[in-house]
């Protein structure tokens, strides 16, 4: 590569998205930057030439996915104009088409969250820390008033674990259940209703307690 040369963003661009191919399928360890650059289409040396090294490489891809992830999340629940079922039920919706979309990101990111919390721990921070404070501070209120006896820890457990497991536990579900790949996602829809009304029933029954 010659001193100077312009870098081509669409040659970047199929690079990380090759990397996010086969990081999301095999894992930082077992992937080869070999592995990358012949899935791109590429030499080794073009590969680094845009990025320097595995690791750096994958600190990318792996901050966009998580970026992507938790984008929904933070971008609903600080929308102070909706409700707090509308933003539960938009969250639901997003986490799910996005899901749909990409149906393995969630094992990686679960995989690569335990070798390095803190790492993943400070992005959280970052990413959803706005309306993270918004959505505790109105759910502790409704504590504090009686409305609700479900703290932000277990509505944000339920929320996540309501919509986000089944695409997790997919091959076990369907193992247990029977169910084919097409009533996996027909399932998938009908929880887009089904998550926000049990998650509603929930803050409501607790009430009071």
């Amino acid at each position: 590569m010659a001193k100077g040369k312009t870098k081509d963003g669409s040659t970047e661009e199929k690079i990380k998205e090759a990397a996010r191919k086969l990081f999301t399928k095999k894992g930082f360890a077992a992937t080869r930057t070999r592995d990358i650059a012949e899935e791109a289409g590429l030499n080794l040396a073009l590969l680094n030439y845009y990025f320097r090294s595995k690791q750096k490489l994958f600190d990318i891809i792996m901050m966009e996915n998580f970026r992507q992830f938790l984008g929904g999340m933070s971008a609903y629940f600080a929308d102070e104009s909706l409700t707090m079922e509308e933003r539960i039920s938009r969250v639901v919706n997003a986490y799910i088409d996005f899901l749909t979309e990409f149906p393995d990101l969630p094992l990686f990111i679960l995989n690569e969250l335990r070798g390095n919390p803190s790492k993943i721990a400070m992005k959280v921070n970052e990413e959803v820390g706005p309306a993270r404070s918004q959505l505790f501070k109105e759910l502790l209120n409704a504590k504090k008033e009686g409305k609700t006896a479900l703290d932000p820890f277990h509505f944000v457990a339920n929320l996540v674990g309501l919509t986000v497991f089944p695409f997790v536990g997919k091959p076990l579900l369907q193992r247990v259940t029977n169910a084919s790949d097409e009533q996996f996602r027909a399932y998938m829809e009908e929880r887009r209703k089904l998550v926000p009304m049990w998650i509603g029933m929930m803050m409501k029954g607790s009430g009071g307690s």
